[in-house]
């Protein structure tokens, strides 16, 4: 399964950002698609997650000011955070856990990143 995302970029502390995350490929289906995010000097976070069944994750750092949301058919899982802190500045991942069809075996993927820079 490869993985496309897109939006991030620079924002003002205060602001929000849309980052959005498609799965292609053939013959799967998806469990759990969601967002990490790696500061520099730290190590990769979750930052949310949602599963196929609607359950969802989110950090304590961004309770309350992240949403986390998937179009089933399209394969496409969106997040959108508000009240942006310069914390929050980090390469955000888009990862995906799947199976192929008929299979129990767990997947899993992840996107080659894309940065969200918030300045204060």
């Amino acid at each position: 399964v490869q993985l496309q995302a897109s939006g991030g970029g620079l924002v003002q502390a205060g602001g929000s950002l849309r980052l959005s995350c498609a799965a292609s490929g053939t013959g799967f289906t998806i469990n759990t698609m969601g967002w990490f995010r790696q500061a520099p000097g730290k190590q990769r976070e979750l930052v949310a997650t949602l599963t196929s069944d609607g359950i969802t994750y989110y950090a304590d750092s961004v309770l309350g000011r992240a949403a986390i949301s998937m179009e089933n058919a399209k394969k496409t899982v969106t997040l959108r955070m508000a009240s942006l802190k310069p914390e929050d500045t980090a390469v955000y991942f888009c990862n995906v856990k799947w199976r192929y069809w008929g299979r129990t075996f767990e997947h899993e993927d992840w996107g080659q990143g894309t940065l969200v820079t918030v300045s204060s």
